[in-house]
């Protein structure tokens, strides 16, 4: 699920689907679910972007998770 394979940090902050039970996107953050920017890939920055536009109409309220 991770947007960029990058999770050395232990937290996630995780964008579940509102209609596709399982499916949703999630991306390396810290304790406080501040995503780095600057270490996503280009395709993982856009798709984070994307998720924050359409929370409430295709994702869920982010949740940080830890591993």
């Amino acid at each position: 699920m991770a947007a960029d394979g990058h999770d050395a940090c232990g937290y996630e902050l995780r964008f579940m689907s509102l209609f596709n039970e399982g499916r949703g996107l999630s991306f390396p953050c810290d304790p406080s679910g501040d995503v780095h920017l600057d270490e996503l890939s280009d395709r993982a920055r856009a798709n984070y972007f994307y998720a924050r536009a359409v929370v409430g109409r295709e994702f869920s309220v982010p949740a940080v998770v830890a591993h």
